[in-house]
């Protein structure tokens, strides 16, 4: 028997706004009658919390996620000359950054279960030029960091980690920003740890990379009145106010989107034409994205129009991989270090169920229900 229809979102902001909303409004109004909106108090609050938060020294406030990894590569003096090793299964930005910086953008493979950047790949593809490793901690599970740090103090070369979508996640024996000479951070609505419109952040324990993000992002200025060149890209305080007040809450939301990512993995267990994701053995998986991938790529859209026309509004993350988006590279240097083949089996093949802290049992077994059902009209 079919299940009744229903409409299952795919972010859940206002439910989350009105269930903190006393914390939320008190911290805004507290910084409205501050009259200081700038790098004033809160955002000097909030950076302290979430430097405390990843057991780092410091964390410094910037406009959006994005500049917080171009920055970080300036303040570790990446630019023209340089070779940057990511992958191409993630969002444009990361590669974006490195093109903005002046550097090379160099893709290899991700890992086939966790499709985060797969260490057994970047040995192959370094070179002289190579100055940095870029994992990105995709879809809220951390990448193999310690043998990526390894392979980096092997080879003398920076680490930078995107952590634009794992926020509160860890690995077996290491917490993010532990291995590496900075971690970037996303703040826009839709992450784990989102504000009203966009943020960033930067989290490190090298106080060079401290001391020069802040003066980046302020037009070159470490005080009042005197600069050199920089750019404006401060995150204020009003943002800084809400991701305070969210930032109590996010091991408890945390702990939610697992629960929910345990239903949708119970219930779709026995599916045929569906590939579940994987969480790495002591590995804490924030599941910033609930992702399934089709076993055939002629599947993926097919399930995705089913699921939209019956009310869940699934989507793809990411379904054209960097390397694959037209005109690529733009004139930018680029280079793809062998074969890729999970990288764009992920690309071509995933679909993102619903995965907020505030879902209901109901719509997490109604969606559960429809692939189900998709699954057995496919066999």
């Amino acid at each position: 028997m079919l299940a009744t229809k229903m409409s299952v979102a795919f972010y859940g902001h206002v439910r989350q706004y009105h269930n903190i909303k006393a914390e939320i409004d008190a911290n805004l109004k507290e910084v409205l009658e501050s009259g200081q909106y700038v790098l004033g108090p809160m955002l000097k609050r909030f950076e302290q919390e979430l430097a405390e938060f990843h057991g780092t020294k410091y964390a410094i406030g910037v406009g959006n996620g994005t500049d917080a990894l171009w920055l970080t590569f300036k303040a570790l003096g990446i630019g023209p000359g340089d070779e940057c090793i990511t992958t191409t299964n993630t969002f444009f930005a990361t590669a974006e950054a490195i093109w903005i910086t002046g550097a090379t953008a160099v893709f290899v493979d991700s890992e086939a279960r966790t499709n985060c950047i797969d260490p057994a790949m970047i040995e192959a593809a370094i070179t002289p030029r190579t100055k940095a490793l870029v994992p990105v901690h995709l879809y809220g599970q951390c990448a193999d960091m310690k043998a990526i740090r390894k392979i980096a103090d092997r080879y003398h070369l920076l680490v930078i980690e995107d952590n634009a979508q794992a926020i509160g996640a860890y690995g077996d024996g290491f917490k993010i920003a532990e291995l590496s000479d900075a971690a970037t951070i996303s703040f826009i609505i839709q992450k784990n740890l989102g504000t009203f419109g966009d943020g960033g952040a930067v989290v490190t324990n090298n106080p060079e990379v401290d001391r020069l993000v802040r003066k980046l992002r302020n037009h070159g200025s470490d005080q009042r009145s005197c600069h050199s060149p920089g750019y404006n890209s401060r995150l204020d305080d009003l943002h800084a106010g809400i991701l305070s007040a969210k930032l109590r809450h996010i091991e408890e939301w945390s702990d939610l989107r697992r629960k929910w990512a345990a239903r949708y993995s119970k219930g779709l267990a026995g599916t045929k034409n569906i590939t579940l994701p994987y969480e790495t053995p002591g590995y804490r998986h924030v599941y910033h994205l609930y992702v399934i991938e089709t076993r055939q790529a002629a599947h993926r859209d097919e399930l995705l129009k089913f699921l939209n026309e019956e009310g869940i509004d699934a989507k793809c993350h990411y379904p054209i991989a960097i390397h694959q988006q037209e005109g690529y590279p733009w004139g930018h240097e680029a280079r793809i270090a062998g074969p890729i083949p999970n990288s764009e089996r992920n690309a071509a093949c995933c679909i993102s169920l619903p995965m907020f802290p505030e879902l209901t049992e109901e719509e997490v077994d109604y969606t559960v229900d429809r692939v189900l059902e998709w699954d057995r009209r496919v066999r």
